[in-house]
């Protein structure tokens, strides 16, 4: 990658973005994952690991509202040092329509490498070797690396329609998926010899559905939120609101259930896209629409959760 040239699913990288398509960061910061409309998921991985961000105030900038009603300017025109060059190490193409969402596992399964560019005698750096993608064909993918290289290693099926986005809990043992079926299911890895007996292929871990929130959306869900503070799950509705889930205390763990807390029927006068949860606040929650705002909202989690 260098600059705005770069050329990746048969379309230039601005168009790329302006098409919807996504981009995650894992971890390390060391990878990038890219997906479009093309039905193909990259993999990205630097060669240079640094990534300098200067601040400059541009023509027009954007504008926040917080809940209060007032109005906040955000400057920014984030640059890329010339030097860092990031190599495709990866192209796949286990999807066949459109790939809709990338999430990296937050910690699972890390490999070590030499990382020279950290300091003068070198630190180890670990990278997660779990990637979901998410897609128009209902279905979710996990990849994992194999040597050089990355393959499909599992694919959860169960939406009945385009499956929007992902998220992985604080443990990364489940995963959500939130669909155009208007769902949200949850998804539970199980190990090779698990104590369930659920089958596995050789050394794979299998997923499985353990839970399917229904019946509380009215219209697709473009976006989930697993908060990694909390365990709140947010979503983001097409009827223009937001919703926050919580597990039952006292759930089966391989049955779970989880309850309503918050539900904030006009968070926005059109549809929402986005929901994100602050990695460092508990409870704050940021949210996009198609109304052209950005809100902040502060949950609290109920007593007895």
């Amino acid at each position: 990658l260098r600059d705005s040239s770069v050329i990746a699913h048969e379309v230039p990288l601005p168009t790329l973005l302006f098409m919807g398509a996504k981009l995650a960061w894992a971890p390390s910061g060391n990878l990038l994952a890219t997906c479009s409309r093309d039905k193909s998921v990259w993999v990205w991985e630097g060669e240079s690991r640094s990534l300098q961000v200067d601040w400059e105030p541009p023509d027009t900038p954007l504008r926040v509202r917080d809940r209060v009603g007032s109005w906040v300017p955000f400057f920014f025109s984030p640059t890329v040092d010339e030097e860092d060059e990031y190599e495709c190490v990866s192209v796949l193409n286990s999807h066949t329509q459109d790939v809709k969402h990338v999430v990296w596992h937050p910690s699972q399964e890390v490999r070590f490498s030499w990382a020279w560019w950290c300091m003068p005698l070198g630190l180890l750096s670990l990278f997660p070797q779990l990637l979901a993608s998410a897609s128009y064909d209902d279905t979710v993918k996990l990849y994992r690396e194999e040597e050089d290289d990355w393959v499909c290693c599992a694919t959860l099926e169960g939406h009945e329609s385009t499956v929007w986005s992902l998220a992985f809990d604080p443990s990364g043992q489940r995963l959500a998926s939130c669909s155009d079926d208007r769902t949200v299911r949850i998804w539970r890895q199980y190990l090779p010899g698990n104590e369930q007996g659920v089958a596995c292929s050789g050394s794979d871990p299998s997923w499985k559905c353990i839970c399917t929130l229904s019946g509380f959306h009215s219209r697709t869900i473009y976006d989930i939120a697993w908060c990694q503070l909390t365990g709140a799950l947010a979503t983001a509705c097409g009827d223009d609101a937001i919703r926050v889930f919580q597990e039952d205390p006292n759930s089966d763990p391989q049955q779970p259930t989880f309850s309503l807390t918050a539900h904030l029927h006009q968070a926005h006068s059109q549809d929402v896209n986005c929901v994100a949860w602050n990695p460092k606040e508990p409870g704050l929650l940021a949210s996009c629409s198609d109304d052209g705002e950005v809100a902040f909202w502060k949950y609290q989690r109920p007593e007895g959760l």
